[in-house]
């Protein structure tokens, strides 16, 4: 995979503010990590995150299985 200009215009740990359907960086940097895995996520490549939590998921699995996690036992 090729960097783009934006990734290598940064380096080290993004900060972000995450919204319902955008994000806000707090601190610049080229990658977030995963809540559930630790793997770093480029910012172009950020696809799933959840607003409640603050957390950035590296793909929709990931996403779909901690959401699983953070509501099980709801409406039990």
């Amino acid at each position: 995979m090729t960097q783009s200009s934006f990734d290598s215009e940064f380096e080290g740990e993004a900060i972000l503010e995450y919204g319902d359907s955008d994000f806000i960086i707090l601190k610049p940097g080229a990658f977030v990590r995963c809540a559930v895995t630790g793997d770093n996520i480029p910012l172009a490549e950020l696809r799933y995150w959840n607003v409640d939590e603050q957390e950035a998921y590296r793909d929709n699995l990931i996403a779909t299985q901690r959401w699983r996690e953070l509501n099980a036992g709801e409406g039990s």
